[in-house]
C-alpha cells in the first residue's frame, strides 16, 4: 500500500520529505510538492489506511501546509488521484481501474509511461512531447477517459502505437511498471567543536583537528563515500575591528580519501603556510562527499603510491617551498628555450605510458640521439674567430672543454621584448625577454654541446650535452 502526498506552490524545499519520513523510511520525493511513500506495515501501528492518511494531513498540517492525501494498492493510482481529487482519498484494493476511469485521458501526459526514478527525474522535452503525441492519438480515436482506454484490445493497441501504447494502458489500468526506489536522505559530513579556551598554536589544534576527523572518518566509511574537498573554518577571537570573524581554508584532495590522520595532515600543512590571525575559539570541519575510490591493481605493472602517501608528500612540498614551485612541468605556446609552467602532480598510469611508447615505433623508444639539458645553463668562457667557436673552456668537474672541432649555427632567436619588469632570473618563464645565438660544437675527445650567446650580456653557456 502506498501513499501519495501533493503540496500547494511554494511549499519550502525539504518540508513535504521530513513529513513522509516521520512516517516511513522508503519514500520517493518525486519534486518539492510531490512525495509517494511506502506504507507497509503502518497498519499495526495507526490502523486502517484512512488513519493514516488523517495522520499524515495531520502532521503536514503542523507545518502549516496542506497536503492532498492519496492511498492506495499501487503508486501509480496514488499520484493520478492525489493531483485531481482534492482533500483526502482512499482506494479500496481492487478497485484501482474503476476509481480511475473516469479521469481524463489527459492526465497521462503527467506521468510517463517508462514510470522509473531516472526517467522521471530526467524530465526529457522530446519524451513529453511524443506523449502528449499519443494523447492525440487516442483523442482521435474518440477515447476520452481512462477507462475507455482500458476497454481497448491491448494487441490492437501493440499493433498501432508500439509497446508505448501498451505502457499508457498499463497506466491508465493504475499498475506500476517498476518498484519503489527510495530516495536517499541527504546527509551533512560535519563536526564542529566549541572550545573552552582559544588556541593559537598549530600544536594543541592537531588534537582538536584529529578529535573532529576521526568519526568524520567513520562516517564516511560506513557509507563508503570518500573526502573529494575539505572544508575548514576556524572562527577567531575579534581582537580589534581589522580580525575576521573566520578564517576558512577549501583543501581540494586528488582522490577520494577517508584516513583521518592523512586529512589532519592536509589540514595542519594549509594551515602551516595560511596561519590563522587570532586564537581559535570554534572548529568546524565539513567535507563534499564522493563516491569510495575502488582500486585494481595490474600484476604486470609498478605500484603507485597511494594517493594519500602522495597527497601528504605535495602537501609538505608545498609548505616548505610554496605552492607555484612544486607540480608537473607543462610546455607553453611560446618559442623561448625551456620555457614551461607549473601544474598539479598527477602520475599518469604506467600502462598508458608504455602504450603511447610502442604506438610511436621503436625509434621512440630507443632514441638514437637526444640533447641532455642542464636545469641552469654553465657558464663558459669561448674564444671565437671569424665570429664562430675557436676554443671552449668550462668551469665544471665531468665537462671537458678544448679546440672547437666542428661547430654549426648561429641560430638566432628573440622574444618578451615587449614584457616589462620582467625578472632575468626566472629563465623558465615564458614571460622573459631572451635573445640570444646558439651554436652545435663538438670539442677535441668528441664531445658535442649545445651553447648559446646571450645578445645582450654578450656571456656564453653551455646549455646542455648531446649524448
Amino acid at each position: 500500500m502506498f501513499a501519495a502526498l501533493y503540496a500547494p506552490e511554494g511549499t519550502p524545499p525539504g518540508v513535504l520529505a521530513e513529513v513522509a519520513r516521520e512516517f516511513s523510511p522508503r519514500i520517493d520525493a518525486l519534486t518539492e510538492r510531490e512525495v509517494v511513500l511506502d506504507l507497509s506495515g503502518l497498519e499495526r501501528l495507526f490502523g486502517t489506511a484512512r488513519t493514516i492518511a488523517e495522520e499524515l494531513r495531520r502532521t503536514a498540517a503542523d507545518r502549516n501546509i496542506r497536503v492532498r492525501v492519496a492511498v492506495a494498492e499501487t503508486r501509480t493510482t496514488a499520484r493520478l488521484l492525489v493531483r485531481h481529487r482534492a482533500g483526502l482519498t482512499v482506494i479500496e484494493p481492487g478497485t484501482e481501474a474503476a476509481s480511475l476511469a473516469s479521469l481524463p485521458i489527459g492526465v497521462l501526459v503527467e506521468l510517463e509511461p517508462d514510470d522509473t526514478a531516472k526517467s522521471r527525474r530526467s524530465a526529457d522535452d522530446s519524451h513529453r512531447a511524443k506523449a502528449e503525441e499519443l494523447g492525440v492519438v487516442f483523442r482521435r480515436w474518440g477515447v476520452r477517459t481512462l477507462g475507455e482506454v482500458v476497454a481497448l484490445p491491448s494487441d490492437e493497441i501493440a499493433a498501432r502505437l508500439g509497446q508505448e501504447g501498451v505502457a499508457w494502458q498499463r497506466l491508465a489500468r493504475g499498475d506500476d511498471a517498476a518498484p519503489l526506489v527510495p530516495s536517499a536522505p541527504e546527509e551533512r559530513f560535519t563536526q564542529a567543536l566549541d572550545l573552552e579556551w582559544p588556541i593559537e598554536e598549530l600544536e594543541p589544534l592537531s588534537f582538536v583537528l584529529g578529535r573532529l576527523l576521526e568519526p568524520l572518518s567513520t562516517h564516511l566509511e560506513r557509507r563508503d563515500r570518500g573526502a573529494a574537498v575539505l572544508h575548514l573554518r576556524l572562527h577567531l577571537v575579534k581582537l580589534d575591528e581589522t580580525t575576521p570573524e573566520v578564517h576558512a581554508r577549501s583543501l581540494q584532495l586528488p582522490a577520494p580519501m577517508r584516513d583521518a590522520r592523512t586529512l589532519r595532515t592536509l589540514a595542519l600543512l594549509d594551515l602551516e603556510s595560511n596561519p590563522p590571525p587570532a586564537p581559535i575559539d570554534r572548529v568546524e570541519i565539513a567535507v563534499d562527499p564522493t563516491p569510495g575510490r575502488i582500486v585494481q591493481y595490474s600484476l604486470l605493472t609498478r605500484a603507485l603510491p597511494t594517493p594519500e602517501r602522495l597527497s601528504t608528500l605535495m602537501a609538505r612540498l608545498h609548505a616548505l617551498m610554496g605552492e607555484t614551485r612544486c607540480g608537473s612541468p607543462a610546455l607553453v605556446e611560446t618559442w623561448k628555450p625551456e620555457a614551461f609552467e607549473m601544474r598539479g602532480f598527477a602520475p599518469r598510469d604506467a600502462d598508458v605510458v608504455d602504450r603511447k611508447a610502442w604506438a610511436l615505433g621503436p625509434s621512440a623508444q630507443h632514441p638514437s640521439l637526444s640533447l641532455r639539458r642542464f636545469r641552469l645553463p654553465i657558464a663558459a668562457r669561448v674564444r671565437t674567430r671569424d665570429g664562430q667557436p675557436e676554443y671552449l673552456a668550462i668551469d665544471r668537474r665531468g665537462l671537458n672543454g678544448g679546440g672547437v672541432e666542428s661547430c654549426a649555427g648561429p641560430w638566432r632567436t628573440s622574444g618578451g621584448w615587449w614584457v616589462d619588469g620582467a625578472s632575468p632570473h626566472q629563465s623558465y618563464s615564458p614571460d622573459v625577454g631572451w635573445d640570444r645565438d646558439e651554436w652545435d660544437v663538438t670539442v677535441a675527445g668528441g664531445t658535442t654541446y649545445r651553447m648559446f650567446r646571450a645578445r645582450d650580456t654578450d656571456r656564453w653557456f653551455v646549455e646542455g650535452v648531446v649524448d
